[in-house]
């Protein structure tokens, strides 16, 4: 009897405690996740959003370090177009792009293979090609400069083997420069998209691999039959992150050149071109906004052709 007083009144207690919310109470409740999410908004207005406005802004302005300067129209981008070292940068900054993705694409996906197929020595090639994505990139920039110099280990290698007769100018030839940083890039890359694309393959079936088999598949025919459908999304999302970070390539080539931009500048990039128009005590911020701007739109652009192809591909 005791117990069901006590049960009932507990009951009634609960029941009293619902009946008597304050809307303040319901209020605090629905405002918490936007509370927890409070922090993380902040930030991207204050470091994404705040600073975007400003670049368009400044796009259109002829600003500098010490000026705010005044609204000059299309000017900036006038000259930006005439600016010979501009077409040299989005030259350098798209082939950069064209020659690296292909490679970042396919094979990172090739060794996570083989690794995934290696049951003793998985643990040691995946932390051996892993181990140059958590280097810095000015670490690896001094190695790959010390290894490409003309009195490098490459060009002493080079001339015992009786490759060259003459050492090869890696650090100061253009395209040389501009491939040898590449090779940076994928070497630096490959460890990343290879962990990304063990995952994928966990997920595949392995009873599609049986299957080939029995049809008298073999290895590189279960490669393009199997494998390589089982991880298209993944092939898709390796595709536009690597895309983003060739054409944004900035480490690298300054590392590899001590932030000349090469011979003549011939080796400059787009992020290397705006940082020498928005730094120092000469820095012209707003030509510096205006060919960020330009930047954002073609990669802008490159995303959303990127997300058509990929819609497209799905409907297919």
């Amino acid at each position: 009897m005791t117990a069901t007083a006590t049960r009932d009144g507990s009951r009634w207690r609960r029941g009293r405690g619902l009946r008597h919310r304050s809307p303040l109470a319901t209020h605090r409740w629905y405002a918490t996740p936007w509370l927890f999410l409070l922090p993380a908004l902040a930030v991207i207005v204050l470091m994404v959003l705040v600073p975007f406005v400003n670049t368009l802004q400044l796009a259109f302005t002829d600003s500098t370090l010490l000026r705010t300067g005044e609204f000059v129209g299309v000017d900036n981008f006038r000259r930006m177009f005439a600016d010979e070292r501009f077409t040299t940068a989005l030259l350098n900054s798209t082939l950069y792009t064209v020659c690296v993705v292909p490679v970042m694409v396919v094979l990172p996906l090739m060794l996570a293979v083989l690794i995934s197929t290696t049951d003793r020595l998985a643990g040691f090639f995946r932390t051996t090609m892993y181990l140059p994505v958590v280097m810095s990139p000015v670490v690896v920039g001094l190695i790959w400069t010390n290894m490409l110099d003309k009195r490098g280990l490459v060009n002493e290698l080079a001339g015992t083997l009786g490759i060259a007769a003459a050492p090869f100018p890696f650090l100061s030839d253009r395209w040389l420069l501009l491939f040898s940083a590449m090779f940076v890039t994928v070497w630096m890359g490959l460890g990343y998209y290879m962990v990304i694309y063990l995952a994928a393959l966990v997920n595949i079936d392995r009873s599609l691999y049986d299957a080939a088999a029995v049809d008298g598949a073999g290895p590189v025919r279960a490669f393009l039959s199997v494998t390589v459908p089982g991880v298209r999304s993944t092939m898709a999302l390796v595709t536009v992150l690597s895309s983003v970070a060739a054409f944004r390539v900035f480490g690298e080539i300054y590392v590899l050149t001590n932030g000349t931009g090469g011979v003549g500048g011939g080796d400059l990039t787009m992020t290397m071109l705006i940082q020498r128009e928005g730094t120092g005590l000469q820095a012209r911020t707003g030509y510096a906004g205006a060919i960020s701007l330009v930047m954002f739109v073609i990669l802008g652009g490159l995303l959303l052709a990127q997300l058509a192809a990929q819609r497209k591909q799905r409907n297919t």
